[in-house]
């Protein structure tokens, strides 16, 4: 039998040759990282892998400038920022000095290629270079990131992080084949991150998660269990497109668990008889980037504001070190991350995607024992 956690699509699968940049962008380029990549079923019963590919400048410095990708409507240009007004902590991006609230740049540029796989997802069938999406307007223009995609009355609906310096918000796209997908626009605005279709309508409506960030949080009382700060919320929408927040808090971090730097929504949620699975990442802080963990809840099959159980202590999924032994060499973050991004229904398991070290796809199956 077949390991049941490994590699699927690495940076070294990617085809440069056939990147969206190479239509206009005359620069050395490279992959960063391949990863971060949605999953959902075809109708055919193959799977599709939406994968984030973080493309970079081979130069990112160079005459006395840090340099980034742009998109426009005429084509991809080169910003270029003097070094003396930039600091690097983090290698995926640089920030301009003595500016508050932080204005950052990013090393790389990130669009998203379709992969198909078989539906045991053991193997990849085809590429899908010609259905690849890039950015398409001037609140995308420094790249798309993180799809999650959830099949819900028949179509496909995927959410993408947008970047831009206009704003950084999440998007929407739809496809009535699972493979090719139409913009269609801005739903969440300003830092709203990590929005994720249920796939279903509880209470004949759209339901999704969202996770909006800001500034500035508030303190619980002493003895509250909640640690605040950054959380998984919840929406409803009569179309998939105008969203309005739920009242009733969502799923909060706890109070010494390792999910209290942060945390934010994983895979779609899909109907269990148990109630709709969540798997989300958990944050715990260590160096700049933090270590990323999957955990997983439990929400109300008939109302999902009520979180019935949540499974914050030992994680569902830990960054594996032996999957990416053989990629070693391209690593650049210093910390361990897991993100967990899809998940099918395969009979007596569920196949998750998730992106490992923000670097490649990893497939994870998991027995549905495993929820109990």
């Amino acid at each position: 039998m077949a390991a049941n956690d490994y590699l699927i699509f690495r940076p070294d699968d990617v085809d440069l040759t056939q990147s969206p940049l190479r239509k206009s962008l005359d620069e050395p380029t490279y992959v960063l990282g391949a990863f971060n990549p949605g999953l959902v079923r075809l109708p055919g019963g193959n799977l599709l892998l939406m994968v984030r590919v973080a493309e970079a400048l081979r130069e990112p410095v160079a005459g006395g400038f840090a340099r980034a990708i742009r998109w426009t409507p005429e084509g991809y240009v080169i910003d270029r920022h003097p070094l003396a007004g930039v600091e690097m902590s983090d290698p995926r991006t640089f920030a301009l000095r003595g500016r508050h609230p932080a204005l950052l740049g990013l090393t790389s540029l990130s669009w998203l290629l379709p992969v198909e796989l078989s539906g045991d997802a053991r193997e990849v069938v085809k590429i899908h270079y010609d259905k690849a999406i890039e950015p398409s307007a001037s609140w995308q223009d420094y790249g798309i990131e993180d799809a999650r995609i959830s099949l819900v009355g028949g179509s496909w609906w995927m959410t993408v992080c947008s970047v831009s310096a206009e704003r950084h918000c999440t998007a929407m796209y739809h496809s009535v084949n699972g493979l090719d997908y139409k913009p269609m626009g801005i739903v969440l605005d300003h830092q709203n991150k990590d929005m994720i279709l249920f796939e279903g309508k509880p209470g004949g409506k759209y339901m999704a998660l969202t996770r909006p960030l800001g500034e500035q949080y508030f303190a619980y009382p002493d003895e509250s269990p909640w640690a605040g700060g950054p959380a998984i919320q919840m929406a409803t929408s009569p179309d998939g497109l105008h969203w309005r927040p739920s009242e009733t808090p969502g799923i909060r971090a706890r109070k010494g668990t390792s999910t209290s730097l942060r945390m934010g929504g994983g895979a779609q949620p899909i109907l269990t008889p148990e109630g709709w699975l969540v798997l989300y990442h958990g944050v715990e802080k260590r160096e700049a980037v933090g270590v990323y963990r999957t955990f997983w809840a439990l929400l109300d099959r008939e109302d999902p504001t009520k979180l019935i159980r949540q499974e914050d202590g030992a994680p569902l999924l830990e960054a594996a070190p032996d999957l990416t032994a053989d990629i070693a060499h391209q690593m650049y973050l210093p910390t361990p991350v897991v993100f967990t991004t899809g998940i099918v229904d395969a009979g007596d398991h569920y196949v998750v995607a998730s992106g490992e070290a923000d670097l490649a796809c990893r497939i994870t199956h998991i027995p549905k024992l495993a929820f109990r």
